[in-house]
Order: structure tokens, then sequence, then C-alpha cells
């Protein structure tokens, strides 16, 4: 078994290398302890980090084996790649010209392919009399010989760039990317009701909720939350992003019928750094074999869109300067999580939006349509939740409700779990509720506001007589009349007694 190395930058220039054991930390696979334990053992008598991490009984060959095939390989050659090699050429060409690159260890950080392959493409572009060699400035080493382009080169490159602008790392086919996707859909992870729990954290939610959302979780089919506002339910859906642990990859770009589509997103997925244990030894011997840089090592991505989303973010952007596409937002998501919230909020008709949706809820396809008119299919393999605080009959017709085989309600948190979050809420702001001060919030509530409680509610009241406080600089305590001004800021005044105001000043007039 041998060591795992991925290359992979962040910002398209900077080469990190993350390990086997990096990942499987990521993953919760294993520990940090362990690696370390497996270091040590290595140093001792000698082997492989997987070898040792299994000796040890830190994993087990299986679960490492299965681990490991979902690792996308390095291609081998040009032909692997199954992209046409002038077609890569033209890339490669594009990025030395706009980041001017002069050796052949930046023209790999740059594309992220092997070193045998980009001596090829470059050989190909001298063979063409698009780049001449300058030799190498600061070693032996053929990775560090210098080149330039010729006048012709530089011409041709302007002119593929004209044609398309994309620049950046070399693409991943349709049917390399729609193979990974389902090779690293949601359902490979089995969540369990410690899992929820542990995500929630400092959350105050009833264990019917967690008993609802763990079926739907392992199923990956579509959420619906809803209930009144104030209680949860977008709390609920971030939380969701914390319960998977597993590493996917997310290709920098993809290429359908020679178009390109940029799909990894550094505002959107969290790419994975170097856990930072050293495990080289001297005694390790360890050969070290390269998987395809073009894809990065990622949490599973989570995308929360609101009342912005319309049904044009859900098509494929064609960038008429460029010439090549980004991904939308749900194809971003692909692996994780897709939550729209506030949804019947949106610009777009609700019907119209779930008609969008039909097909990829139902057959866990979708499809995509190229600008050329040519459409192509992708798996849906992602959890899609809606949230929101209308009432879900008048948004939805019953077909639709159906196809939604999870819908959970967030309700009005009970008075035992609004007395826990109102305490959380003191002990957050150091301060003390005296005997009667909760029952005092929780009637002026329920009976003089007429309102239910809600659990957003508690922070809201504490860091109202908190700001009060501070303004009539004395120390944090909860005063009748400032608890009071906490509440009738919880909602305006209601229209009667404007309208009573506004027909009492008429009348004095």
């Amino acid at each position: 078994m041998t060591e795992v190395i991925i290359r992979y930058s962040k910002d398209n220039t900077i080469s990190t290398r993350l390990r086997l054991s990096d990942l499987l930390i990521h993953s919760k696979m294993v520990t940090e302890e362990d690696v370390a334990k497996a270091v040590a053992r290595s140093r001792e008598h000698g082997g492989r980090m997987a070898d040792n991490l299994i000796a040890l009984g830190a994993i087990d060959q299986k679960t490492l084996d299965a681990f490991l095939r979902r690792i996308p390989k390095e291609p081998k050659d040009i032909l692997s790649t199954r992209i046409d090699g002038v077609d890569l050429m033209g890339l490669l060409l594009k990025l030395i010209y706009r980041d001017r690159l002069e050796t052949l260890r930046q023209f790999i950080d740059a594309i992220k392919l092997p070193y045998p392959i980009v001596l090829e493409l470059v050989r190909m572009a001298i063979d063409r009399q698009l780049l001449q060699t300058l030799g190498s400035r600061y070693s032996d080493n053929p990775i560090d010989l210098s080149y330039s382009f010729t006048e012709g080169g530089q011409r041709w490159t302007l002119d593929a760039l004209d044609r398309m602008g994309y620049t950046g790392p070399a693409p991943v086919t349709i049917e390399q990317f729609d193979h990974q996707i389902r090779s690293q859909k949601p359902t490979n992870e089995a969540i369990n009701f410690d899992r929820i729990r542990r995500s929630i954290g400092e959350l105050t939610f009833e264990d019917r909720i967690i008993e609802q959302c763990g079926p739907a979780l392992n199923s990956g089919r579509a959420i619906l939350l809803y209930g009144p506002p104030g209680n949860g339910k977008t709390s609920v859906a971030y939380c969701f992003a914390s319960i998977f642990t597993d590493v996917i990859y997310v290709p920098y770009a993809v290429i359908v019928e020679g178009q390109f589509i940029r799909v990894y997103d550094p505002s959107i997925h969290v790419a994975l750094d170097p856990v930072g244990i050293q495990t080289d030894t001297g005694h390790s011997f360890t050969r070290h074999d390269e998987y395809d840089a073009r894809w990065v090592p990622c949490r599973r991505p989570f995308v929360v869109t609101g009342g912005e989303l319309t049904l044009e973010m859900l098509d494929l952007r064609f960038d008429k300067l460029g010439k090549f596409y980004e991904a939308p937002l749900h194809v971003k998501a692909l692996g994780g999580c897709f939550v729209i919230d506030d949804f019947g909020r949106q610009l777009v008709k609700p019907t119209d939006l779930l008609n969008r949706w039909i097909v990829p809820l139902e057959n866990r396809v979708d499809y995509l349509k190229l600008h050329t008119g040519k459409s192509f299919s992708i798996p849906f393999e992602e959890l899609v939740m809606f949230s929101t605080n209308l009432e879900p009959e008048d948004l939805m017709d019953p077909a639709f409700l159906r196809r939604l085989p999870y819908k959970i309600e967030i309700g009005a948190p009970t008075l035992d779990n609004f007395r826990i979050i109102f305490e959380k809420e003191c002990a957050r702001q150091g301060m003390e509720a005296e005997e009667g001060i909760f029952e005092y919030i929780a009637h002026k509530i329920r009976y003089e506001k007429n309102m239910d409680f809600a659990a957003y509610q508690p922070r809201f009241i504490v860091d109202q007589v908190v700001a009060t406080c501070r303004f009539m600089e004395q120390t944090l305590h909860f005063e009748p009349r400032y608890i009071d001004y906490a509440l009738d800021n919880l909602r305006v005044r209601h229209k009667s007694f404007s309208e009573a105001a506004t027909n009492t000043a008429a009348r004095v007039a």
C-alpha cells in the first residue's frame, strides 16, 4: 500500500501536498494520535504509513481500500485524460502567457497535470515552433528548464485566448465527473442520533427533531423544514453542514463537447489543508503515488440561497467575454447540501421553481444545456432542503408535496425548552436572573403580548436589556421596565392601537 499525495492549489499558484494520512484524519477515519503512533512504529519496524495504521488497528484493510477507490487516479498520458492533446497544449500556452510562466515546474503546477504529460505538451509546442527552449538557470534538473514563446507562438496563443478565455487547471471529462459524483454521494455516510446531537451543539431542540432528521439525511431525499419564523429552521439546516465528515473531490473544471465549465469555487468549496504531522521517516522507504491534481479534496459543500434565487441561476452561465461557463449553484453543491431558504419569497413563482426541481428530485438526474443547444445530464446527488415560514400547502400542490418525503415542522419551543434557552443566553452575557424574572417574561409574552414562544426571543430580550443597562451606565441586571422595553420591541404596536391614537389626536385637534 502506498502513501497517497494529492497536489492542489487554492489560488492556482501555490502547490500543497496532501498525504493519505491527512485525508484519513479529515475524514475522521483515524486520529492525529493514530498517525503519530504509526510514524513511531514506522521508525522502529519500517513499512508504509497505511500498513502501520492497519497493524495498529486504527483502520482495517477493507475500509482503507474503499477510501482509496474514491480518490481520482492521476492520468499516465494524454490519451488517459480523454482530452484532445491540442486542446491541452492550447490551455498550457494560455497559462504560460497569462501568468508569465517560464519553467516546466511552473507549468505542472498551473495546469495540474503530471510531468510526463506536460513534457509531451511542451514538445508538441516546440515541434509547432510555438515555444523555444532557453535552458536552465537554476539546476541541472530537466523540470527547471526554461521556455519562452516564439513570435508565432505568441500570436497563436492570443488567437486561442480570443476563441476561448478559460485559463486554469486542465478540466476533467463529463464522464469522469459523472463517475466521481456517483462515488461520493452523501448517502455513502451513515448518520446516527449522536452525530446529529453533536452537530447541533448548544442549540436547544426536542429529540423529536433529531429523530425526524436522521432518516431524512440517510435517505438523501428532499427535506421540507417549515414552521413559524424565529424557531431555528435555518439553524437546523446549518447544523447539517458539520454532520458529514467525508472528503470529496471537486474538479477545477469540466469539459463537455469542447466547452469548458468552471466548477471549483473557493467561496463555496472548503479545500482541505495538510494536518501538519511529519510522516516521513528515514526507515519507511515510502514510494509516493501521485493522484489527479485536477481535483481538489474538499469538505462536502453547503450552499444556501434565499430570496435572490431565480430560475436563471439554476442554468449554466455563459461568460460571453471569456467564452466559457460557470456552473450553477446546485452543481457546485453536488455531493453536499443545497438549501433554499425563505422558500416562497423568491422573485420567481414557487410553482415555477418547483417544476424546475421535479425531475432532479424524482430521478436523481439533472439536465443542463450549452448555448450551442447541446444538452447533457449529470447525477443529482445532493441533499436538497426547502425552508419556509409560509404555509406549505399554499406554496405547492399535493403532487409536489408528495415528492418531498420528509416534512419536518420546527415549531415553537416548549416552556421548558424556552427556559433552557433563556438560561443559556443569560450565561452568555454573564447575567443572573432573579427568581420570578423568567415567569414574568413568559407571562408577558404569552398573555399580555398574545404571542407564541419563539426560539429567538430569549437572545433578543437579553441583548436588549444589556443594551439598556449599558446606556444607563448600570451594572447588568433585569429591571422590569427594561424587560418591558425589550418586549415592546418584539413586535410593532397593534394596528388598533395606532388607529385609536390617530382618532384621539383628531378629536383633540
